[in-house]
């Protein structure tokens, strides 16, 4: 019995799995605020209380990089280590991998029931596929196939600098420079890179913020979701909307940059639990057309297929895929 996590800054995952239901049939699952825990070791108890069944190993996607069997989260102030979890909760083995690697493993399973595609481009069969996901940061990974089969790829791309394309962008790049010295991907295209781009565009001049919205975000815990809300609201906020736009340009701007960087003529799959709440905007050409504006490499990518995925369990179903998978290689 296999114990797998989907550990996130905001929220994290659990479920236990068998290699005979394989990993879209768990046999429990359960959904934690990461935040309120002290650690994941007490989540976990916690968890398997509530269960109560039996596990004697884990496989965990951890938001961060993982090195040496050792991961301190990002945007949170956890450090897990593999040997700390084996002992403290007596199980046999636990393994650790970046959650972008777990969503990874999940892409080879996902179905089209799970997918939203943009473009259904010209997949080259056993081309490599990468994975971009906005959710509290910003997450990069990528498949190869080895002659069998898809094998998962960690990467912290999402990290790398940010890179504007035009001029509004460029003043976004100024604006962070000033409070942050260094501006990755992250801070304009994820949870935490919302609330950038908005106070960027408000600071600027180049849209007002209604009362409301002002008391809406000053009374969040979370203002990104906030900014959706109104973005997308019937009337739009302008200064939410404008905020989104220049959002899901960037979102289509690294997207086409990772294509790129592995090839991916597999395919391009979005993830994170941002872009299924802004599908609209997603599908609007905003997104395809920053993602196809390579220059000599546009056509390159007109033939790259362009999916996002909806389904929110696909950490946790790759973790699980992860260690089932490792189950059948030793077994």
């Amino acid at each position: 019995m296999l114990l797998a996590g989907d550990i996130g800054g905001t929220k994290t995952a659990l479920g236990i799995f068998s290699p005979d239901a394989g990993p879209r049939a768990p046999l429990a699952e359960a959904s934690f605020p990461s935040a309120q825990y002290t650690d994941l070791e007490s989540l976990v108890r916690e968890f398997l209380h509530q269960a109560n069944l039996p596990v004697d190993r884990a496989s965990f996607g951890v938001a961060g990089p993982v090195t040496n069997g050792r991961a301190r989260v990002t945007n949170l102030p956890w450090v897990i280590d593999e040997s700390n979890l084996r002992q403290t909760l007596h199980l046999s083995s636990v393994r650790l991998i970046n959650d972008l690697d777990a969503i990874a493993h999940a892409v080879p399973l996902l179905g089209s029931g799970d997918l939203c595609t943009l473009h259904a481009g010209e997949p080259v069969s056993g081309g490599a596929m990468a994975v971009i996901a906005p959710g509290t940061g910003l997450g990069e990974a990528f498949l190869t196939w080895d002659g069998q089969r898809y094998r998962a790829h960690a990467s912290e791309g999402g990290h790398t600098d940010f890179a504007p394309t035009n001029d509004r962008e460029l003043g976004l790049l100024v604006y962070l420079q000033k409070k942050f010295g260094h501006v990755s991907y992250e801070r304009v295209c994820s949870g935490i890179g919302l609330p950038n781009i908005y106070a960027y565009l408000k600071d600027s001049g180049l849209g007002e913020e209604p009362g409301w919205l002002a008391a809406q975000l000053a009374a969040a815990a979370d203002p990104g979701p906030v900014i959706v809300h109104a973005a997308l609201a019937d009337p739009p906020c302008d200064l939410c909307a404008a905020t989104l736009a220049m959002f899901v340009s960037i979102l289509g701007t690294e997207a086409g940059n990772l294509a790129l960087k592995v090839l991916a003529t597999g395919g391009v799959y979005v993830g994170g639990g941002i872009p299924p709440r802004i599908l609209p905007l997603l599908t609007g050409g905003r997104f395809l057309e920053a993602f196809r504006r390579k220059g000599r490499l546009a056509d390159l990518l007109v033939r790259v297929p362009v999916h996002v995925i909806l389904t929110p369990r696909t950490g946790l179903l790759g973790a699980a895929a992860h260690g089932l998978e490792r189950d059948t290689s030793q077994g």
